[in-house]
């Protein structure tokens, strides 16, 4: 019995020798390459979906955020155009309702003429004539924008301080 035992466990290893003589233990190997080079290429194209996906919903989401940023820009010059409007119709009513002469009514002539101008220009340029304009000065003279910010950033922190 113990030699039949012997004579099995024998039989059992020619039997997967004889396989890897046949090439079944390449056959395995290739199986299990080709099983982690179909795992990979599913990795992958999983990836790809994924990198696809995140893509077309970035894209998405510009799209939408450039929507808003321009109906948003739309609605400012529309408010721009509204108050320059208004500013023309208070200085109409203030040359209305101011003395015809003395200090009062030049001082009152001049506001008006001021608000009609700032008005007009509201009106035809609206924010981004304004934008322009501020940028276009800005380059112009450098050293007085920088002192003039600096100005207005140390009377802001005083206001907002307690």
């Amino acid at each position: 019995m113990a030699q039949n035992q012997g004579n099995t466990g024998n039989q059992g290893s020619e039997h997967s020798k004889g396989q890897g003589s046949q090439g079944g233990s390449s056959t395995q190997g290739s199986t299990s390459s080709h099983g982690q080079s179909a795992t990979g290429q599913t990795g992958t194209s999983v990836l790809e979906r994924a990198r696809d996906a995140a893509s077309s919903a970035a894209s998405s989401a510009a799209g939408m955020a450039g929507k808003a940023a321009s109906s948003v820009g739309q609605q400012a010059e529309n408010v721009a155009e509204g108050l320059g409007s208004g500013m023309k119709s208070l200085a109409g009513s203030i040359r209305d309702y101011a003395p015809e002469g003395g200090v009062l009514g030049s001082a009152g002539e001049s506001l008006a003429s001021g608000l009609e101008s700032g008005g007009r220009y509201l009106q035809e340029q609206g924010l981004s004539g304004i934008g322009q304009d501020l940028t276009r000065v800005i380059r112009n003279n450098p050293i007085p924008s920088v002192l003039i910010g600096m100005a207005v950033g140390f009377m802001l922190a005083r206001a907002t301080r307690s």
